[in-house]
């Protein structure tokens, strides 16, 4: 089982799919078994992609400033997932 919750804001790994090993960032919560993702590259904000909870492996990071946004900000852009994503991706790569 996972240590972390696969919730609104958090960063995941693809375990399953085409998207496999990718780094997605948590949009929405669809029911019990469905999220809704997107990593501002190949799934963007007009397209997230729709994902069994059980194929994504939360790495424990939550990007709280996107929970905000989605809650009640402004619109999340493209440009701003893949920066969130990236500094995530540095931190594999540093440790």
């Amino acid at each position: 089982m996972n240590r972390w919750p696969v919730e609104v804001g958090s960063v995941v790994r693809s375990l399953a799919g085409r998207d496999q090993g990718r780094l997605f960032l948590v949009i929405s919560e669809v029911d019990a078994d469905f999220v809704m993702v997107a990593n501002g590259a190949l799934r963007g904000m007009d397209r997230q992609k729709k994902k069994r909870r059980k194929h994504l492996k939360p790495t424990g990071t939550i990007v709280e400033a996107l929970r905000e946004r989605l809650a009640n900000g402004p619109a999340v852009q493209d440009h701003e997932l893949r920066a969130w994503l990236r500094e995530e991706e540095e931190k594999f790569v540093q440790v």
